[in-house]
């Protein structure tokens, strides 16, 4: 099999996890929601041990976690749900251009139907400026909406001076946490944030299991408003049977983040340090997309100039799985929305590369990947028009 480095798609499930999940597929079967008998209570009590992990991973209260099927449905739970719940305080959302395509198609949707949505620039960094977030506040701002770290080239957002921002103005704050969460500093309390979207199988738990965060006083003032109804589960929030297996590998993924995140983070960013430097020094005409740092720890964007990128990860993938864009954008063909909003220049984000690192990640995979990807890109340059132009001092035009 190929070295797996596309840790923002999703994560191997942790063993650990793994083990945690399994007595809950057999003999301990029952539906969380059945409150007069013994399996009924097993899994009840299995939900609510989970939700207890998830939250202490955030710095949140058990009651203010809300199961879903994942960050994607959690975004729109919290965008939408919001809107409909502040219909009469206003109709102005403030987004950036390199969200999530959770946020913004919701947002999108939202526009259409007579929202005024603020799209943010963003720097060639790829950094919302909090000046340009301050501006874009108005009397009818209901939400914000800023994520934690890009999908794509891992900037890190300053989130903790976005809340206090729209704390202090008494607007709603949404983050879209799901990449990164555990490795970076998170605090739902000291970053002002009153919904958060997470989910498992970003952080080496299972697939289809996730949570919106939800501030206990944003509740009170009966907000959001639910998209699901039927049953009236997560206190009305989300109704469905709940996914105790899941829901159980989510805690358990959360409890092990919780410990042993920081730690692992550094192992991570070391590796992804020492992957960059080597692709760095070895070739010409290759850019880091994103800011150096803050970064998440895993996450390296290249450009390799002078390329076809669909090519170059062809030759790629028997070695490594690494990707162009986020997983939740790869059906759509051209250049990422991310790149392109930071002007990186067509032919340069076509030829981009994302490696993800992660928890199982070694020194001899890094090494083994940047072997290939020197002697990849070597290759292919040296059959490229362009890269024989530009070798022999001949101006290129793209």
């Amino acid at each position: 099999m190929p070295i797996y480095m596309d840790h923002h798609a999703t994560t191997p499930i942790d063993e650990r996890v793994l083990e945690a999940m399994l007595p809950y597929f057999g003999d301990r079967f029952g539906n969380a929601a059945s409150r007069t008998h013994a399996h009924g209570k097993m899994a009840r009590d299995a939900v609510e041990r989970g939700r207890a992990q998830v939250a202490g991973l955030i710095g949140a209260k058990p009651d203010e976690v809300v199961f879903t099927s994942g960050a994607t449905e959690s975004d729109n739970l919290a965008i939408r749900g919001v809107a409909q719940a502040r219909l009469g305080d206003g109709k102005h959302i403030v987004t950036a251009r390199t969200e999530h395509r959770a946020v913004l198609d919701t947002c999108a949707a939202l526009e259409r139907e007579g929202w005024r949505i603020t799209w943010l620039d963003v720097d060639p960094q790829g950094v919302v400026s909090l000046d340009a977030v301050a501006d874009a506040l108005t009397d009818d701002t209901v939400l914000v909406s800023v994520m934690l770290a890009n999908n794509e080239v891992g900037v890190i957002q300053d989130v903790a001076a976005i809340g206090a921002l729209t704390a202090e103005r008494g607007i709603t704050f949404h983050c879209d946490a799901a990449q990164g969460l555990g490795y970076l500093p998170f605090s739902v309390e000291d970053m002002n944030i009153d919904l958060a979207s997470i989910s498992a199988h970003k952080m080496y738990g299972p697939k289809g299991v996730g949570a919106l965060y939800v501030r206990a006083s944003l509740q009170a003032r009966g907000a959001p408003v639910a998209l699901m109804h039927g049953g009236g589960h997560e206190r009305g929030l989300r109704s469905g049977t709940l996914n105790v297996p899941g829901i159980v590998g989510f805690g358990e993924a959360a409890e092990i983040m919780k410990n042993d995140g920081t730690e692992e983070a550094a192992r991570v960013e070391s590796l992804r340090d020492e992957l960059k430097e080597r692709l760095l020094d070895a070739m010409e005409e290759v850019h880091l997309n994103g800011a150096a740092s803050p970064r998440h720890p895993g996450n390296l964007n290249l450009s390799f100039g002078y390329l076809d990128g669909a090519r170059l990860l062809l030759d790629l993938c028997e070695v490594v799985s690494v990707s162009s864009g986020s997983a939740c954008s790869s059906a759509e063909a051209g250049p990422s929305y991310v790149l392109e909003a930071m002007g990186v220049r067509k032919d340069w984000s076509a030829a981009s590369v994302r490696f993800g690192l992660g928890r199982h990640t070694t020194a001899a995979e890094v090494q083994a990947v940047a072997n290939a990807v020197i002697e990849t890109v070597g290759r292919l340059r040296e059959r490229s028009p362009l890269w024989a132009r530009r070798a022999s001092g001949k101006q290129v035009d793209w």
